[in-house]
């Protein structure tokens, strides 16, 4: 049985999520990272969300990757304002805080940053689908809803 991310320090997250989403190739998820860190606006933050931090998918409790590999998404949170004006004014689910998933289904929500995510798709063999939220809004999600995260970058404040 897989460990539960509650019971598992820092390294331990970032090898599970090295392993569940890059193979354990320690310079696809830098190039992953740095593709990101120099498409994002300045002090963008950088998280990755769900079954790829979990190893658990929500949606019917079994593991990253249950239908073969690339088959689990992966479900990238960018934290700051700048980044959210990217979406359209009405492509958030709490306007000016929480974005709706940029994500193959809606590629038009944030026209500018669907060429990043198709790229990054291309780059891990996997879907990648953006969502962008204030520090604020992603702290409840985990400490009001248990939705951990694995931050990748910390977002500046102010950005």
């Amino acid at each position: 049985m897989a460990k539960d991310v509650k019971d598992m320090n820092e390294k331990e997250i970032r090898e599970r999520v090295s392993r569940l989403a890059f193979g354990g190739d320690q310079r696809l998820f830098i190039a992953f990272h740095k593709r990101l860190q120099a498409d994002l606006p300045p002090g963008t933050g950088i998280v990755l969300r769900g079954s790829v931090v979990t190893n658990e998918r929500w949606e019917d409790g079994k593991p990253f990757d249950a239908d073969g590999k690339g088959t689990s998404d992966l479900d990238v949170t960018l934290v700051g304002n700048k980044v959210m004006e990217y979406w359209d004014k009405d492509a958030y689910y709490i306007p000016g805080l929480h974005t709706k998933p940029l994500c193959d289904e809606d590629p038009a929500i944030a026209i500018g940053l669907n060429k990043l995510r198709k790229s990054l798709q291309q780059l891990v063999g996997r879907p990648v689908n953006f969502q962008a939220t204030a520090n604020l809004v992603l702290y409840a999600r985990d400490v009001l809803f248990d939705e951990p995260y694995f931050t990748v970058i910390e977002a500046e404040a102010g950005s």
